[in-house]
């Protein structure tokens, strides 16, 4: 039986990345992955069982790492507006320096053949990074408004997503857009 490389493992997942991105989902090929990657499309299977599996895997991994970068900056005795805007900058931070990352699962997540079966899984999500457990304990203590999560992450990442990476504007014109969106949020979702 063939071993597994770490770091041919991690030529395939940037190869299926970039290749995602370029190509689309249906014209990214265990084949082109493997030329990507510099490996051989046996070499691929060593790792995922099929490009359905592998896809998945990649975006649950991929998206775990943006949970828990968040989940690293938060602290259990920030106030609810630091926690907002803690999230809101992080996040923010997290889409500059990941570009591709970060394009990868919105792309991912915006398939719904794809994100409905990851959606399922235990463990994945946003819930399981501990921020919602955070705007839970907030929302008991009267700190943050009583709505439903889904419109709690609508209002701390959907404006994010809007302005980072947008090429139309200067760094310093995305900046002020982060604060006065943060503030927005703020505004809304605080008692």
């Amino acid at each position: 039986m063939r071993r597994k490389d770490e770091e041919k493992q991690e030529r395939i997942k940037q190869a299926v990345m970039r290749l995602s991105l370029r190509e689309g989902f249906a014209g990214t090929s265990v084949s082109k992955i493997a030329r990507e990657a510099g490996v051989s499309p046996a070499t691929v299977y060593i790792y995922y069982e099929n490009k359905e599996e592998m896809l998945k895997d990649i975006y649950l991994e991929y998206s775990q790492s943006a949970y828990q970068f968040l989940s690293d900056a938060l602290e259990p005795e920030m106030s609810a507006r630091r926690l907002i805007e803690t999230t809101m900058e992080m996040y923010y931070q997290f889409i500059e320096e990941n570009e591709e990352i970060f394009s990868f699962v919105e792309q991912f997540s915006r398939c719904p053949v794809l994100s409905c079966q990851c959606g399922r899984q235990a463990g994945s999500g946003v819930h399981s990074c501990g921020l919602f457990g955070e705007i839970d304990r907030r929302k008991a203590a009267g700190e943050i408004r009583g709505c439903d999560d889904r419109s709690i992450a609508a209002f701390l990442f959907a404006p994010v997503r809007e302005i980072a990476g947008k090429t139309y504007v200067t760094e310093e014109e995305r900046d002020e857009l982060l604060q006065e969106i943060i503030q927005l949020a703020v505004q809304a979702l605080l008692v």
